[in-house]
């Protein structure tokens, strides 16, 4: 990956232990000299002063510039002969107290990274954000670019008059600057660190409100204006304020707090102190959605929030915990969105959507502990994982169960006290919990931090011929590669029927460890009908249920009053179909049964997706076509059952349009792109006439004109964005040569392009079609990993792998690959995970087939 240093973690704690950064003052000229960002690059000058523990030592600083017009070290010219946008720029000969100018011009960025610029389709103007995380605040100003080298920073920022700009901290003055364009002053800030540190710029559309004493705003741009549903997110940001100023004793340290809603986002959020980016794709509704899209949106708004104090405030010392950083503000935006705002069920969102994705990841050959060495920046990149965030927030989860929220709680005031404006790391944090809650954690955090893998529990249960139960044994079982047995603190839940419904009869909470954990209270209790291990969701594992209770799940799993046991009983049927114990038919013909009567659409629409990724991956292909057919009829029936109008409606006509492949199915579609036979209440908007026309593309039953037609009505970013993904699913062997060539070319494709063409590249329905590309990619993967932005190279070793097409030969082609010497350890790390997925399916599939 290209553009910036690699530095390592030997490297930040030498400069760490050399070096207090005490001040940046950073102007940057964004008017390109004559009003606009007409060029490619744009005029950063950086004065940075610093201490130097060791006078007339060596060190550096990342300047990730086009070009360099001058640096001075304490008035004296800097040698820039050996200066590179990657090596950086070396410093010798330093003073007790330094102060160091550079005057570079840096290229605008397309990848999402730096400094990013967009064109807006709709007005043509020009929008600027910074993204930063992870190094990245060198492609904009010269930095001592690591977390733990926190400073103060003063910005200046000219742009034209007609531009806001918005940063961390609130404008001091603006003043004139020549014809046409002005300079934004900036008062300066507390100490952060390079990270968090943002500077947005364009005529963003700025709606303002207050609370609590803190100045609020909410932006995005001009032509998002009209979408943009500021009472919705100025009350959740609200609703988040008062909860987490009660919890964490500590109140939110900046005058204001600022949100802004941007074009290209690579991620879904990013926490700059003050001066929070959304994507505005995921997170502006240009068309009808559902709760489930309502609650992602809140619990990233809350996410972002949480960081505030745990990242922003109190910053890890080096990316090892990065971890906690990520998992802190998982756990505490669902506690907060369950608790604070109207997302009650916001714990069985967290169960169906975000452990999936930690289990999934888990489960590949890269799986890693929690807590693990990053020795140095690429190897950070490729660890914004399911593991970092999904188990670390349930390793939380399990925490303050096991030490007790009130706890929990005072160990974390007592955290941020103590560390406020520093950096700390997750012995820190540990020992104040230890202080709070007098439990010894170390072992605690041992087990579950520092090994790999989950565990699977499995109840083995023998009843008497009076119907009690004559002995319940909680099996725990590892992987033969990861044999840790952890402890436990789990619910067991007594589930009786009662007409339809399931009604819990009892609850215990035990302690499981070791292979085999017996409940000697369940002896002699009447068996119930479901026999829920980890019920309440209190642990992280793998579940499986006994033959009496899912013979009853298959028939009534909508008999549970609350979401939570339903989201387990769906999970533990989905781990079962991943680990081939359940034939995909049979998952299918779960999902038919129950999910129709399903009343919480976050898992509606969680389980729906895990159906499309059924049959596309895990079912035998003989079957698929079958089991697609049998999926969109269920659809169609849910459709029509659906309140008009409604979430599910929605929800399910999205299962409809995804699983439609034959000639009726694609009339169906057809008119419902040319407004004939549309269900009542249905209202096929921009977003969802996109999602058709595509599903007509990829069978081939729509052509490039009707693209370009669609085009012309939605001339904006996104809908640039789905044309260029509708032309990329095109079925002929010339549009698939033409995507591929753009994806390998020289050239740096803007994010959102190449994101829509990967996407658009190779679908379920094109295997055959394909196929050809799967030893290219092998081909080609290395070079396009080198001369690519982090963001983008990693996204084409996912998307461009050849994941469809599951069989021996792709593996052998994977294997090959991967015995080679010479590649990026993080690129073999991504490719290893899609050998990952091609054996798992192998698998699933056999399982299948067996099943027919």
């Amino acid at each position: 990956m290209a553009g910036v240093r690699n530095l390592t973690q030997v490297e930040a704690a030498e400069r760490a232990r050399l070096l207090e950064v005490t001040g940046y003052d950073i102007a940057l000229d964004l008017t390109d000299g004559h009003g606009g960002p007409g060029s490619g690059t744009f005029r950063s000058t950086t004065e940075v002063t610093f201490r130097s523990t060791e006078p007339g030592a060596t060190t550096f600083i990342e300047v990730a510039a086009a070009s360099v017009r001058s640096a001075t070290l304490n008035g004296t010219p800097v040698d820039l002969s050996g200066w590179s946008a990657e090596k950086g720029l070396a410093l010798s000969g330093l003073a007790a107290e330094n102060t160091l100018v550079v005057d570079a011009d840096y290229a605008y960025s397309a990848s999402g990274q730096g400094l990013q610029r967009t064109e807006d389709p709709v007005d043509k103007e020009i929008y600027l954000y910074s993204q930063f995380e992870t190094a990245d605040a060198q492609r904009v100003y010269a930095a001592f670019d690591q977390p733990d080298l926190k400073s103060v920073f003063t910005w200046h920022v000219t742009v034209p008059e007609h531009w806001k700009v918005v940063s961390n901290m609130p404008e001091r003055e603006s003043v004139p600057a020549g014809t046409g364009a002005k300079t934004v002053h900036f008062d300066t800030s507390p100490r952060m660190s390079t990270y968090i540190t943002a500077v947005c710029a364009g005529p963003y559309y700025e709606i303002r409100d207050s609370h609590d004493g803190i100045d609020l705003g909410v932006f995005c741009r001009a032509s998002m204006a009209q979408y943009l549903d500021p009472d919705d997110l100025f009350l959740i940001t609200k609703q988040g304020f008062d909860f987490f100023h009660e919890q964490f004793g500590v109140r939110y340290p900046l005058p204001k707090y600022d949100q802004l809603w941007v074009p290209d986002f690579n991620a879904g959020a990013m926490e700059n102190f003050g001066c929070v980016t959304h994507a505005e794709a995921h997170y502006i509704f240009r068309s009808q959605v559902t709760d489930y899209e309502y609650e992602q949106r809140a619990n990233t708004i809350l996410h972002e929030l949480a960081h505030m104090w745990f990242g922003d405030l109190v910053t890890m010392r080096w990316w090892n915990d990065l971890w906690l950083n990520e998992s802190f503000a998982e756990w505490a935006s669902h506690w907060c969105n369950t608790t604070a705002t109207r997302f009650t069920d916001a714990w069985s969102t967290f169960l169906s959507v975000r452990k999936a994705w930690g289990y999934r990841q888990d489960q590949l050959s890269s799986t890693h502990p929690v807590y693990c060495e990053m020795p140095d920046l690429e190897a950070v990149e490729v660890n914004f994982d399911g593991i970092t965030y999904a188990k670390g927030a349930s390793v939380i989860k399990q925490l303050v169960a096991y030490v007790g929220l009130d706890s929990f709680l005072a160990g974390l005031r007592a955290y941020f006290q103590r560390h406020a404006w520093g950096n700390a790391t997750f012995d820190d944090l540990l020992t104040e919990l230890e202080t709070a809650s007098g439990r010894e954690l170390r072992k605690f955090a041992a087990q579950w931090l520092e090994t790999s893998q989950v565990n699977t529990l499995r109840p083995v249960v023998t009843i008497g011929a009076d119907g009690t139960y004559e002995s319940v044994v909680v099996r725990q079982e590892a992987p033969a590669a990861y044999p840790t047995l952890r402890t436990h603190r789990i619910g067991v839940g007594l589930y009786d029927l009662d007409g339809d419904r399931l009604v819990r009869r009892d609850l215990l909470e035990i302690d499981v460890s070791g292979e085999q954990t017996e409940i000697p209270a369940l002896a002699g209790v009447r068996a119930a009908d479901v026999l829920l291990v980890n019920d309440d969701d209190l642990t992280y594992a793998k579940l499986r249920l006994d033959e009496r209770s899912m013979a009853t799940v298959v028939q009534h799993i909508d008999g549970f009053e609350s979401s939570l046991p339903r989201a387990l009983v769906w999970a533990a049927a989905w781990d079962q179909l991943r680990d081939a114990e359940l034939a995909a038919r049979d998952y299918i013909a779960l999902v038919r049964t129950g999910l129709p009567e399903e009343r919480d659409i976050n898992l509606t629409t969680a389980t729906l997706r895990q159906a499309a990724t059924t049959l596309t991956m895990y079912a035998d292909p003989a079957w698929a076509p079958t089991g697609w057919a049998q999926l969109a009829e269920t659809a169609r029936d849910a459709l029509a059952a659906a309140e008009p109008g409604s979430g599910f409606q929605l929800a399910w006509a999205r299962a409809f349009i995804n699983a439609a492949r034959g000639d009726d199915n694609l009339a169906v579609l057809r008119g419902w792109l040319d407004n004939t036979g549309i269900p009542a209440g249905l209202t096929i908007d921009t977003e969802l006439r996109w999602s058709i026309l595509e599903a007509l593309a990829a069978k081939g039953a729509a052509t490039d004109e009707e693209i370009e037609q669609e085009l012309a009505t939605d001339r904006t970013a996104s809908g640039e964005r789905e044309a260029a993904f509708a032309r990329a699913l095109l079925p002929t062997a010339d549009n698939k040569a033409r995507v591929w060539a753009q994806l390998t070319s020289d050239d740096k494709l803007p994010n959102w392009l190449s994101r829509s063409l990967l996407q658009g590249f190779q679908t379920s329905t094109q295997v055959e079609l394909t196929a050809e590309y799967a030893p290219k990619f092998f081909e080609v993967v290395d070079a396009v990993w080198a001369r690519s932005d982090s963001e983008p190279a990693q996204e084409f070793a996912m998307l461009a792998y050849p994941a469809y097409q599951v069989s021996e030969e792709t593996v052998a082609l994977t294997d090959a690959w991967l015995a080679a010497e010479g590649h990026s350890p993080s690129l073999r790390r991504l490719v290893a995970e899609g050998r990952d997925g091609v054996l798992r399916a192998l698998k699933a599939r056999a399982k299948d087939a067996a099943a027919a």
